[in-house]
């Protein structure tokens, strides 16, 4: 009886599933929980997440690349030196961040990298690699089975990390207790890991020789690789287009990530049911919304979420299905998970590294999507339409694409208002309706795809990145300048971040949207002069467009803290916004992470703070915790006033505060226009203080102020801290 025979059977696979499956699911579950405790250090931006994201898919690749070389070594040879790697790698333990401290003027693309994979990178190597090398050894002790099938169980594993953290783990456990889970993890693993090595072959003679069939050409590992890119690259496109242009919903960046690991399930299957529906149609669902979503419609930004997940999801399932149909024999598996992680970490690359610098707006976006309607299978989804194109020939290609074209300039011109009061919108459906015509004879599909990309918000892009300084993109955020009649806005991707009135010095010199007279960082700013004569030292974290400095007086010294030069430089030197210039010209202005940079402030160097640094609707977690409650009292010394912005289209967190800032006084104010003034927004500011004089004092200066109510919310501290309790949806 060959070793095969006595182990084949539903034990050993289940032995190699849970293998697998537990392997994914610390995998996946140490990403975020990593960002997470990196927040002190990083911040909150999303754009910190996808640097996270080129690490582990770089380490993805370093993993895959180890498992495809060990493939050279006898089955036994290579559980030994894997099981000595874990054995290494497990010096990290417990998970922390490094504790070097941010260098001064360190770019944050190139530091975020380099701290992540000094925290995790060699644990994560290590959990990485198995993937590909269980299922290499699964061919070796159950030959004739399949071992694709188990990267399906793999990636069922990966998303339940995934979720399992902002569902569970966050919210129940504290960050130390979360890393001792997480190595207790690792130790089970290693133990499952030494099970599955013990049941290969001891010895050559004992081994079956895997299936290699023919080697791969070139052509057909650059087709893996492209396949692969594809969907890596839309998922991070994914995650910084909503953040940035629909709507930043806190966790939603965790939706994108799940989906595209959830694709590999679907397309990995050995029932291929779900794969190949999905596929047949999923070249509709990149033409309608595709289309739809670079539009951007803002009117239902739920909406616009869910249909740019489904894209999502639709074309990793096609992309990743076409890859598995062209997979090979279970002797060059190895290399074909070699191929497919050096497409994911290119994808990564591009979307988060080559795009934020190349473009100014998210550009990746469609491109991708272009891509996939390249790469996608086409079907013809009736008999009708293939009778009709294959009789048609070039001659009815060229003219379709002719059709599309004049759409396309219908639309954009409108001529004679043929097209009624949204010609885009109808010229965007004429080309749709051609393109589902289309699909099947691939050139005047793809073309369609590409006007209905360009009409329905393409064009307006372009036309925006060619006027000079309208736009610019840096690492955490697009930002916009709208210059209308007598008004200009900064806009920051959805999230209105200044309104300056143009015209007359008077009107240039008004606060306006979150920070008007009578809003509470309003209130607070008139009655500095009372409260702490007339040389109040202010301090500002977040500078937006400037507008609080005209509330600036003689004699006062000003200080803001900015965490991104490209604001500093619209605030200060755009011409767009002039409030510094006009009101306080002699403010000093601090880049950098305003906790980190505070942290190094002289006790008592400050009497009032104003915090009001949310970039678009994230939450910079890590400046509303205790620890940084506690540096900012330091700061602001026994009789400092402390202003929080904490106006959310999505979170409730006055509670948090309340919470939070154990031993301040609070009160708070809820401001709303009384007018339809676009440049009155309404807002919630919280004032805090340890000084009860202090209180009474701005109590007394004006201002509808109201006791700041306390709930049982859990305090937010760096080891403890979540969003579950405070999100509205959930209230």
């Amino acid at each position: 009886m060959t070793a095969s025979d006595r182990t084949a059977g539903w034990p050993i696979r289940w032995i190699f599933v849970t293998t697998i499956l537990a392997g994914s699911f610390l995998l996946f579950l140490v990403q975020p929980m990593v960002a997470r405790m990196a927040l002190p250090q990083l911040g909150g931006a999303p754009a910190v997440w996808n640097s996270a994201m080129l690490v582990y898919q770089a380490l993805l690749l370093g993993g895959y690349a180890y498992a495809h070389l060990l493939g050279k070594l006898m089955p036994k040879a290579q559980a030994a030196v894997h099981i000595l790697l874990l054995l290494c790698a497990a010096v990290w333990l417990p998970i922390g961040v490094n504790s070097t401290p941010t260098p001064v003027g360190t770019e944050p693309a190139l530091w975020t990298p380099w701290l992540l994979a000094a925290s995790i990178g060699p644990l994560f190597f290590a959990v990485s690699a198995q993937a590909p090398l269980l299922q290499r050894w699964f061919a070796f002790i159950c030959p004739g089975r399949d071992p694709y099938a188990l990267y399906a169980a793999s990636n069922v594993g990966s998303f339940a990390g995934l979720l399992a953290y902002p569902l569970l783990v966050e919210p129940l456990l504290p960050l130390r207790a979360q890393s001792w889970g997480w190595s207790i993890g690792y130790a089970l693993l290693f133990v499952l890991v030494i099970g599955c090595g013990w049941l290969l072959p001891h010895r050559r003679e004992q081994s079956v020789p895997l299936e290699k069939g023919g080697a791969p050409g070139t052509r057909r590992v650059l087709h893996w690789i492209v396949l692969a890119l594809v969907p890596s690259g839309l998922m991070l496109a994914t995650s910084t287009f909503l953040t940035t242009d629909i709507v930043a919903v806190p966790l939603l960046w965790v939706l994108p990530l799940g989906l595209y690991l959830l694709s590999f399930t679907v397309a990995f299957a050995a029932r291929r049911g779900v794969a190949d529906a999905i596929t047949r149609y999923a070249p509709i669902t990149i033409l309608v919304f595709g289309g739809m979503m670079i539009g951007g419609n803002h009117d239902f930004p739920l909406l616009s979420a869910l249909a740019a997940l489904m894209l999502l999801f639709a074309v990793s399932v096609t992309l990743h299905a076409r890859m598995y149909a062209l997979r090979p024999a279970p002797g060059r598996l190895t290399g074909f998970y070699l191929a497919m992680s050096v497409g994911g970490a290119l994808g990564g690359a591009f979307a988060g590294l080559i795009a934020p610098v190349l473009f100014d707006w998210t550009y990746e976006y469609p491109l991708l999507i272009l891509a996939a309607g390249l790469l996608a299978p086409l079907p013809f989804l009736l008999p009708a339409t293939q009778r009709l194109w294959t009789a048609g020939g070039v001659k009815l290609r060229l003219a379709t694409i002719l059709a599309i074209g004049a759409l396309v300039a219908v639309g954009m011109l409108n001529p004679g208002g043929i097209l009624g009061a949204k010609p885009d919108a109808v010229a965007f459906f004429g080309i749709v309706a051609v393109g589902l015509i289309a699909i099947g004879a691939r050139a005047p599909f793809v073309f369609a795809l590409a006007a209905a990309l360009f009409l329905f918000g393409g064009y307006r892009a372009i036309s925006l990145s060619l006027e000079p300084g309208a736009r610019t993109r840096s690492y955490f955020g697009v930002y916009t300048i709208m210059r209308g009649q007598g008004v200009n806005e900064l806009q920051h991707g959805t999230t209105l971040h200044g309104i300056q009135l143009t015209g007359m010095p008077e009107r240039e010199r008004t606060p306006t949207t979150y920070y008007v007279p009578h809003s509470g960082v309003g209130e607070a700013l008139r009655a500095a002069p009372s409260l702490y004569g007339p040389s109040a030292r202010i301090g500002i974290v977040g500078l937006g467009t400037g507008t609080l400095a005209c509330y600036a007086r003689p004699g006062q010294h000003w200080r803001f803290y900015e965490i991104d030069p490209v604001v500093v430089r619209i605030a200060r030197d755009s011409g767009a916004f002039t409030f510094l210039r006009r009101c306080a010209p002699d403010a000093q202005i601090a880049v950098g992470d305003a906790r980190l940079t505070l942290s190094n402030e002289p006790a008592g160097s400050l009497d009032l703070l104003a915090l009001d640094a949310f970039s678009s609707d994230a939450v910079p977690m890590h400046l509303m915790t205790r620890e940084a409650f506690d540096t900012y009292g330091r700061v602001l010394g026994r009789r400092g006033l402390l202003l929080v912005h904490v106006s959310n289209r999505y979170l409730d967190l006055g509670p948090v505060v309340a919470r939070t800032a154990g031993g301040w006084m609070a009160a708070q104010l809820p401001y709303q226009p009384r007018t339809n003034d676009p440049a009155e927004t309404g807002s919630l500011w919280i004032a805090l203080t340890r000084d009860p004089e202090v209180l009474g004092e701005l109590l007394a200066s004006g201002g509808h102020w109201e006791p700041l109510p306390v709930t049982d919310t859990a305090p937010w501290t760096d080891d403890y801290a979540s969003i579950l309790p405070v999100l509205r949806a959930l209230q």
